[in-house]
């Protein structure tokens, strides 16, 4: 199983980013996962720049990223009560073309670190309604990590085990085989 990354959040020492890799080694073995870069290089949606014949490069390569990946897992901050821009703007041209989109039906698991005590749930919200509307399939269950300065032992796992638990239930959720209707 091929699972993409957006990681929303553009600080290295982000906290998100401690979460994408929680996340990661939490896969099955055999899955292999990649944090995207492009989101970062990725001009701001614009109708103007959407056409096939002169789609920026960085788009073209972003929008090849999420075609080629199984599903995703989408990793955001928490900003003024909703997700990143940079997250919010990947969404948007993964969407598109309508109807013919690469995010169309894809499986996406939304998980958020935060430095309050709210676990980043406004943020959760946003990204699943913007990712339901562009088409993808979100998991009904998001996570969010609260007061995440203090949420990640040494190694990198998460600190508290109800944490940990729920992360691995989701990965498995995100990764289990769906089953394929038999040919009539």
């Amino acid at each position: 199983m091929n699972v993409l990354v957006l990681l929303g959040s553009l600080r290295a020492a982000s906290t998100n980013a401690r979460l994408a890799q929680a996340a990661i080694a939490a896969l099955p073995a055999g899955a292999v996962a990649t944090i995207s870069s492009l989101p970062a290089h990725l001009p701001f949606y614009d109708e103007d720049l959407d056409v096939p014949d002169a789609l920026p490069d960085a788009v073209a390569a972003f929008r090849a990223e999420v075609a080629a990946a199984d599903a995703l897992i989408v990793v955001t901050p928490e900003y003024n009560a909703t997700m990143s821009a940079v997250l919010k703007n990947a969404i948007d041209w993964a969407s598109r073309p309508r109807g013919a989109a690469e995010l169309a039906g894809k499986r996406v698991l939304v998980l958020a670190a935060t430095g309050s005590p709210r676990d980043a749930l406004w943020a959760r919200e946003s990204t699943v309604r913007s990712l339901t509307i562009a088409g993808a399939a979100p998991l009904a269950d998001t996570l969010g990590i609260p007061s995440s300065y203090a949420a990640f032992a040494p190694d990198g796992s998460l600190a508290n085990p109800e944490h940990a638990d729920a992360l691995a239930g989701l990965i498995a959720q995100l990764t289990e085989q769906r089953a394929t209707p038999a040919a009539a």
